[in-house]
């Protein structure tokens, strides 16, 4: 099996393959395997994954585990909802919820995968399916011939073109500032160990501790028409960040400008896709189901493709490839378009200006059944993506 792209998705289903012995590569376009500063949750649903791949300790080492989610009014710091995390996530799904670096979790995905079996420099070119075997090939040259094909290359898939045709990503109208900022210099501020979601009009702030609690990573996120610069990341400013959250209560403006820098992030997304699969050619994670960071889901999902994909191959012969993938995504797409969906519906919900609309997410807040109340999420966070039979 060839899996194109070293992410936390490939990574995931390279060790999984691994783990079942199917024979696997990874392929990387990028030099060296690096994660822009930026925090990840790391819910049940997915450390159970990494857990059963021998993780559970590198994840244990530089994890935070938050005490809960705090849902705040964007002026005032009104508490809207606040959802038990730690000690009643692991006891109500088994399995620790963690805030981490990003580059922790790739870090920990590469030190365990086999060095000799990760090809970095390597850029996907084409693919022809044989019907028995795939012939690959990439831009320096390699040719390859493999059994399955995985494009685990993210939101802007080459092998999603190849396999699909062109279609380009949507701009969501809205672009998120990204920063971390070193926990010591917001001492003052006393923040809790929880994740805090901070609504209001057009805008939302989110903050948590990341890194053993030495870091405070944020992720800002503003309406905006449209995007024209030739990348979908670009380096910001720290100053138009916190104008862009003037008028917010004091500890959004204190956190944003306690980073010595920032990025700025368009927001792409696609719509949920009808199929995944063609032959012995799967895509995986952002390469098939890109979605808004509103329910904290995208790595999340990826590390399930992983499992399940892992899964389905498992139990089967080479003869029988084409019915694993199509088992595959018969389990995958409907879960994983439903957090597409559910991810931009939380774009409205957690930008709405002040008025009856809002007074009424607030009252459904207070009553604890919305979408990030713990029993409401029991069926996302205690999701076993090992199960060949679990849907949903």
């Amino acid at each position: 099996m060839a899996i194109i792209g070293g992410g936390m998705g490939g990574l995931t289903a390279g060790l999984a393959a691994l783990q079942v012995g199917i024979d696997v590569q990874v392929y990387e376009q990028a030099t060296s395997l690096r994660e822009i500063g930026a925090g990840v949750q790391i819910s049940p649903n997915a450390s159970r994954v990494l857990h059963r791949l021998g993780l559970a300790d590198a994840l244990a080492r530089t994890g935070v585990k938050p005490l809960a989610w705090h849902q705040r009014r964007w002026d005032n710091g009104r508490t809207l909802l606040r959802t038990p995390l730690a000690h009643s996530m692991e006891a109500a799904f088994g399995f620790p919820h963690y805030q981490m670096h990003r580059a922790d979790v790739l870090n920990a995905l590469v030190d365990a995968f086999p060095q000799e079996r990760l090809h970095a420099g390597e850029r996907f070119a084409a693919f022809v399916d044989h019907g028995d075997h795939v012939e690959v090939s990439f831009e320096s040259g390699r040719r390859i011939e493999v059994d399955v094909l995985v494009g685990a290359d993210g939101i802007h898939s080459s092998v999603r073109r190849a396999l699909h045709g062109s279609d380009d990503a949507r701009f969501t109208g809205c672009v998120a500032y990204r920063g971390l900022a070193p926990a010591d210099r917001l001492s003052g501020l006393g923040l809790e160990l929880t994740s805090q979601v901070w609504m209001g009009p057009d805008k939302h702030f989110v903050h948590y501790f990341v890194r053993n609690q030495e870091l405070v990573n944020f992720v800002a996120v503003i309406e905006q028409d449209c995007w024209t610069a030739e990348s979908w990341i670009d380096r910001g400013d720290v100053d138009e960040a916190r104008s862009s959250f003037a008028g917010w209560h004091p500890q959004v403006q204190t956190i944003i400008g306690a980073v010595d820098e920032t990025f700025k992030w368009a927001l792409f997304d696609r719509p949920p896709m009808e199929r995944w699969s063609m032959g012995r050619v799967t895509l995986l994670g952002d390469a098939c189901h890109a979605m808004l960071p509103f329910m904290a889901q995208g790595a999340a999902q990826a590390i399930e493709d992983a499992a399940t994909l892992t899964a389905c191959l498992a139990s089967r012969t080479h003869n029988e490839v084409t019915d694993a993938l199509a088992q595959y995504e018969t389990l995958r797409l409907p879960r994983a378009s439903r957090l597409q969906a559910l991810s931009a519906a939380n774009k409205s919900r957690f930008h709405l200006v002040d008025g009856p609309s809002q007074e009424a997410r607030d009252a459904q807040m207070a009553l604890g059944n919305t979408d990030w109340s713990l029993d409401a999420v029991a069926w996302l966070y205690g999701h076993d993506a090992w199960s060949t039979s679990a849907v949903g």
